[in-house]
């Protein structure tokens, strides 16, 4: 691996002269660091990157230059991401207005959105509100009263966002039950959709995984229940998209992970410098460019012969998931890390992966009536998340 220098002039070499696969970019804007409030399990929180930067350093007119050198002829997507994105609504502004072309979603704890003019709400193909389930559980990890505020804010701005609304759950408690995650798509609900990630953290000691398998039975069969409508949860609907066609997963990913961190998403912190990973952005080796530089190169979180993926039974359909993890497992050898994080995630994805072959997913999409056939093969939402949870 090679490091390109950091300077306007820099040359990309002929290996880096593609450095995005295919023909759609996400475009991560990072607009600060800060945030409004203290999530307990905060990926940020690795490195001390939190709070670490608070202004962005540089202008519309660098990120213009950047965009029309890399990025040109390339589907572009931004996703307003941070700390806490709207705490820089004057950056979001500013950017939706210099490009009226991309799609834009954004990625926020919903305790501010409110405050967007309703012509930028207009313009938001999705919103990513991060809840973690219930009340209770949601206020634990978030702050008390932070759950109704979120459910408030959404269904107060609702009618005025122009695309879709899902609930970001991150499942770290593991004694978060069916019936919280499934209120959060019932009728009346501000989400359309419900997206999940297994935390990335420690907490699938004890009996926690066993814990976790029994509610997602319990969200896969009523998943398959009925065929005249659909269950929108985000990985139930991608991994059966992915098992029956797929083809579309090498379509969008060319063949690389779920995550996108090896193919197209970029990453831009405050300060300009660009990785593939939010969740790696405090390790230098990850850098991958930079907006004031105006330079890129291909994604250093690639799959690697360390890694078990193309062993295992899920990769047709999984495609190695977590870059970040399956890096740390295994390419640093992190065997805390490996043991306790990527080991239970991955079985708790096989897992998923067996229920669901268990209800003949064929025979149920053969029922489906046209329109929810459309929504498991080309939601929108799997381009802004990562698919497999």
């Amino acid at each position: 691996m090679h490091f390109v220098p950091q300077t306007a002039t820099t040359e990309v070499s002929q290996s880096d002269a593609n450095p995005i696969v295919g023909g759609r970019v996400e475009l991560q804007l990072l607009t600060t660091l800060k945030c409004n409030l203290k999530c307990s399990y905060c990926s940020l929180g690795v490195g001390d990157m939190l709070g670490s930067q608070v202004h962005v350093e540089y202008d519309i007119k660098q990120l213009s230059a950047f965009v029309d050198r890399h990025l040109k002829g390339k589907e572009i997507y931004v996703t307003f991401y941070g700390g806490e994105p709207t705490l820089n609504k004057k950056l979001m502004l500013e950017v939706m207005q210099r490009f009226p072309s991309f799609r834009f979603q954004l990625q926020t704890n919903a305790t501010l959105i409110d405050n967007l003019p309703e012509w930028a709400l207009n313009r938001l193909s999705n919103v990513l509100a991060s809840i973690d389930g219930g009340e209770s559980t949601t206020d634990g990890y978030r702050g008390k009263g932070i759950y109704r505020q979120v459910v408030k804010n959404l269904k107060e701005v609702r009618d005025h966002i122009g695309g879709t609304v899902t609930a970001r759950v991150t499942w770290g408690n593991p004694d978060t039950c069916f019936e919280e995650l499934d209120q959060l798509v019932v009728e009346g609900s501000p989400f359309d959709y419900l997206y999940w990630q297994f935390v990335a953290d420690e907490m699938y000691a004890g009996d926690s995984v066993a814990k976790r398998k029994a509610v997602l039975v319990q969200l896969i069969d009523k998943f398959f229940s009925r065929t005249d409508v659909l269950y929108p949860l985000i990985p139930l609907m991608g991994m059966v998209r992915n098992k029956l066609f797929p083809t579309r997963a090498l379509e969008l990913y060319a063949g690389a992970s779920q995550c996108r961190v090896s193919t197209h998403l970029l990453n831009v912190m405050p300060n300009g410098e660009i990785y593939p990973c939010p969740d790696m952005m405090y390790d230098p080796a990850m850098k991958m460019g930079d907006i004031k530089g105006n330079w890129l190169k291909k994604s250093p979180l690639q799959q690697d012969p360390a890694m078990p993926c193309h062993d295992c039974e899920a990769y047709a359909w999984c495609r190695g998931n977590c870059m970040k993890n399956m890096h740390r497992g295994y390419v640093t050898n992190d065997l805390q890390y490996r043991n306790n994080v990527v080991e239970p995630i991955c079985e708790l994805i096989r897992f998923m992966g067996q229920e669901i072959d268990k209800r003949n997913p064929q025979a149920w999409f053969e029922q489906l009536s046209l329109p929810v056939r459309k929504q498991i093969m080309d939601c929108e939402v799997y381009e802004y998340v990562e698919v497999m949870p």
